[in-house]
Parts: structure tokens; sequence; C-alpha cells
């Protein structure tokens, strides 16, 4: 399987009308702002949206989105190997805006919501401080909290999936209203 193409910023701006934007953040991210005319499939909603975004491919091509870049090439490899072409928006949402490029916003309004990244770093920065107290002040068992948490940020990285980020998607903020 090969890895699917990345533009940056410029290029896409350049050349936005030849792509459908797929936005693969949450809800909530999503309505914290998005690339104009970005529809938004959850990266946990790819594989059931494929039928539909094989049928975007064939009238134009795909470009995934997301806040820096990581979730959109995941999405993207994932299409690959559905035999569906896509591209991946380098740098993401914040690329984007740096590049002084404009956003759009839900029609209920913007949403202040932390990134996905952000939102799995405070969690398990967390859950490892609470174990490491716990630990000490309770019982020296609730010190596994803490390795179970290591233990999963690591397979994270190996694997460069994120389970926690899939269960913190699924709270309320991070969905549609």
């Amino acid at each position: 399987m090969s890895i699917p193409a990345t533009l940056t910023a410029g290029q896409v701006l350049s050349r936005h009308q030849e792509f459908t934007v797929i936005d693969v953040r949450t809800p909530g991210e999503y309505a914290s702002g998005h690339l104009p005319g970005a529809v938004n499939i959850p990266l946990d909603r790819i594989a059931p949206s494929l039928p539909r975004l094989r049928r975007a491919a064939e009238d134009k091509g795909l470009l995934l989105v997301c806040a820096t870049g990581a979730r959109s090439e995941n999405a993207a490899r994932t299409l690959a190997s559905h035999g569906i072409p896509s591209t991946s928006l380098t740098g993401g949402t914040r690329s984007w805006s740096a590049g002084g490029h404009g956003l759009d916003y839900p029609a209920e309004g913007r949403r202040s919501v932390w990134a996905m990244e952000r939102q799995v770093r405070v969690t398990a920065g967390s859950l490892v401080l609470l174990g490491l107290v716990l630990g000490l002040l309770v019982h020296p068992a609730f010190q596994l909290l803490s390795a179970g948490i290591g233990a999963g940020l690591v397979f994270s990285a190996v694997t460069d999936t994120c389970g926690m980020a899939l269960v913190l998607g699924r709270l309320p903020f991070n969905r549609r209203r």
C-alpha cells in the first residue's frame, strides 16, 4: 500500500475547486472552524462512509483535513486500502489558518472545543497523576493505572492509532448539537 499524496495549504488554495473537502475531526472540532465547503466525516465514521466517499472520489478529488494532518493521513491510508484515492492537507487547519486563509463556521455558530490531541494529553496526564497520587496515599496498586496509560500511549505511538481519542470523540461536547 502506498502512502497517499499530501498538499500544502498554498497548493490547496490554488486548486481548492478540484476537491471535495472532508474534515475528519470530531464534530466539536469541526464547529470550531473548518475549510470552506468542508464536509464533516469524523475519523471513526470513515469506514461506514466508504460508499459515500467512493462516489465523491469519482466526481472530484478527495482532500482530507484535520487539525494538524495526522488524522487526515490516517484516513487517507484507510481510503487507499479500499482503493479510494485521496490527498491530505499537510499541517491541517492549523497551517490553513496560519497561511491567512479563512475558516467557515456552522450556521449555529462557532464552538470552542479543544483539539483532540490536547484532549488526549490532558486526559492521559490527569490519569497518570491520579494513579500516582492514589498509589502514594491509598494503595500502591493504583500505580497500575499510570502504567496502563503509559503503555497505551506507547501502543498509540507505535500503531499510529489512539483508543483514548476514539473514546473522547464520543463525549457530548465532541458531537454535533
